[in-house]
């Protein structure tokens, strides 16, 4: 089965069972302030599971985008150098939001990998959860009575929470969780050593191709469990993982998804998948690099040198480092790749089609920016060794090696590499301690605490009527305080709000709430998901008492007036320069607007006329 297959086949079995089969969220998070990218199939239903709102289907299958570079999951610097780590996958799911559970999650499953993929089942083993007395949570029974079913009870592995017990975060919606997991060794390497006993063991081929989530309880800040209204099922499996198992494979490299582009990077470099362990390694980051880097573009996101555009520029330049320093590609070639991958994905993400010329002309603007930038960085090292001579020394500082990392994207391979050739060490020990205390400032900086929602009114969904109106009598639902590094606030849920929220660029309104004689001043209003928060500085005495809401309208129509301009600039940009103009990003504000485009040159002067 092609991978294309593969996902077809689910999403066929998926429709038999009454879910409606849905498109992929962008991988590029535009609502949510606590993700800059989809990382996992739930991403896109947090409302339902938090209760925000309600949920119009509660049956649903998908295909995610999911894109992992940083955080609890995997470091970029590793992705590659195994077999079955990637930075950007498709996540496999099915949903219900308050309809079945552990019972029908677990037969479908188990049905659908061994009676329609034809998956061995003495190849696969489940995991339950243990319990934990820290939580005060026993062991899943339930699981293992439906599991029972269809494996030997003794062969259910019990785990503990750290392997299942999923969690959105450290506070929200949680619960036990029932992994399967595929034993693709061969038949001796399996005679030696039991495939449970590898199971969670990090072996690359004894791996977890499922997770069955059960969502029962609510985490709260102080670390405490409480059920959940409604239970629900959330399951996410790897295409790529379980490609591997069908196509009879040992490596998710050597499916016909990575294969496809692995063979087009071989005609570009002249270099042999196999022919090295070094040269391999390139090979599989520069094939699954160009995956996050499209899809990203797709969506969005284009290369940047701040947040979510600075994570998109590091993983493709990490890519064009593998292939510059050991593939030896000395121009630009990326965009050739992503030609590929379109020509490869672009029937089931149209997004990839729709914007195939600019995926490829932004990778090829950013690639020739990246060479000069690396000949900028071999003449600093050059000037750095020629330094080092003179004076004699032996040990370049981690200073420079960081400068190096930093200003040039050096990586400390490429650095140790030049500095050997010319009989100089560096301070690998010094750059690392470096790096880890530019980690921690940036951590430090966007640290953010937020308390349990404290609940007035039980009443989930705010009404906007901020179309028509600038005030409007209103009583705060919830409330939750918020405390960063700078300073600390709160977060308001209103009944009904005129405040528009901040979205699509444009900022989010101010203004005051007036609660009896209080005046309580809105500093800004955001959406999170569903939920529209109004941020102030204090509480008001009487939280339960009938409040009015009201918009600073003269700044509201300053910020109307840039959001109009916007769009004439827009529709002007197209047609002067063609209709591959697309808005990538925006500002608008009281002051003045900004607006983010992708041309392929420079702009003429009588073009900027």
């Amino acid at each position: 089965m092609k991978v294309s297959e593969i996902r077809a086949t689910f999403f066929d079995y998926f429709k038999k069972k009454g879910h409606e089969i849905q498109p992929s969220a962008s991988m590029v998070v535009k609502n949510d302030p606590t993700l800059m990218f989809t990382n996992a199939g739930m991403n896109q239903f947090k409302d339902y599971f938090l209760g925000n709102t309600n949920p119009k289907i509660k049956r649903i299958a998908n295909s995610q985008k999911c894109l992992r570079v940083s955080g609890k999951h995997n470091d970029l610097e590793e992705v590659g150098v195994d077999t079955y780590h990637h930075t950007m996958f498709e996540m496999l799911g099915n949903w219900s939001f308050g309809d079945y559970f552990k019972k029908e999650a677990i037969d479908w499953a188990w049905e659908l990998l061994t009676k329609v993929y034809k998956l061995d089942k003495s190849r696969l083993y489940v995991t339950v959860f243990a319990g934990d007395k820290l939580d005060g949570t026993k062991e899943d029974s339930e699981a293992i009575y439906f599991w029972s079913k269809h494996v030997k009870k003794d062969e259910i592995i019990k785990c503990s929470k750290k392997d299942n017990f999923w969690e959105m975060g450290d506070v929200g919606p949680c619960g036990p969780c029932s992994e399967i997991h595929m034993d693709i060794r061969t038949d001796a390497e399996r005679s030696k050593v039991k495939g449970r006993d590898l199971v969670n063991k990090d072996h690359p081929q004894v791996i977890e191709i499922w997770n069955l989530v059960f969502m029962e309880y609510l985490r709260m800040s102080d670390r405490s469990l409480i059920p959940l209204p409604e239970k629900h099922v959330d399951t996410g499996m790897g295409l790529e993982r379980l490609a591997v198992a069908l196509q009879g494979k040992k490596s998710n490299y050597d499916i016909d998804l990575f294969q496809t582009l692995i063979k087009r990077i071989e005609e570009l470099s002249r270099i042999k998948y196999g022919a090295s362990k070094k040269t391999d390694i390139a090979l599989r980051i520069v094939s699954d690099h160009v995956r996050a880097i499209s899809f990203s573009i797709a969506d969005g996101q284009l290369p940047s040198n701040t947040g979510a555009g600075y994570v998109i520029r590091r993983i493709l330049r990490r890519a064009v480092r593998y292939g510059y320093q050991v593939l030896e590609i000395k121009e630009p070639f990326m965009y050739n790749i992503a030609t590929t991958l379109v020509e490869q994905m672009g029937e089931a993400y149209p997004e990839l089609t729709n914007q195939k010329t600019l995926i490829e002309k932004v990778i090829k603007e950013e690639e020739k920016s990246f060479f000069r930038t690396l000949e900028q960085g071999i003449k600093k090292i050059n000037l750095i060794i020629n330094s080092y001579k003179e004076k004699k020394q032996k040990k370049m500082s981690s200073l420079h090696v960081f400068e190096l990392n930093d200003t040039y994207g050096f990586p400390i391979d490429l650095t140790s590499l030049i500095a050997k050739e010319n009989n100089i060490d560096v301070d690998i020990d010094g750059f690392q301690k470096l790096l880890e205390e530019q980690k921690q400032r940036s951590r430090k900086a966007s640290e953010i605490e937020t308390s349990d929602w404290m609940v007035i009114y039980d009443q989930k969904e705010t009404q906007f009527v901020g179309y028509d109106n600038t005030r409007a009598e209103t009583k705060i639902l919830r409330y939750r305080k918020v405390n960063t590094p700078k300073k600390n606030y709160f977060q308001l849920v209103l009944e009904k709000t005129p405040f528009y929220p901040e979205g699509g660029g444009q900022i989010g309104d101010t203004g005051f709430l007036e609660i009896e004689n209080e005046k309580i001043k809105i500093f800004n209003t955001k959406k999170e998901n569903e939920l529209i928060l109004h941020y102030a500085s204090s509480l008001p005495n009487n939280l339960s008492k009938k409040a009015i809401a009201i918009v600073d309208k003269k700044k509201r129509k300053k910020i109307a007036a840039n959001h109009s301009a916007t769009h004439l600039l827009h529709y002007a940009l197209r047609k002067v320069l063609g209709d591959h103009v697309e808005q990538k990003g925006s500002l608008v504000n009281d002051k003045y607007l900004r607006f983010d485009f992708s041309h392929f040159s420079k702009m003429k002067e009588e073009e900027l006329q």
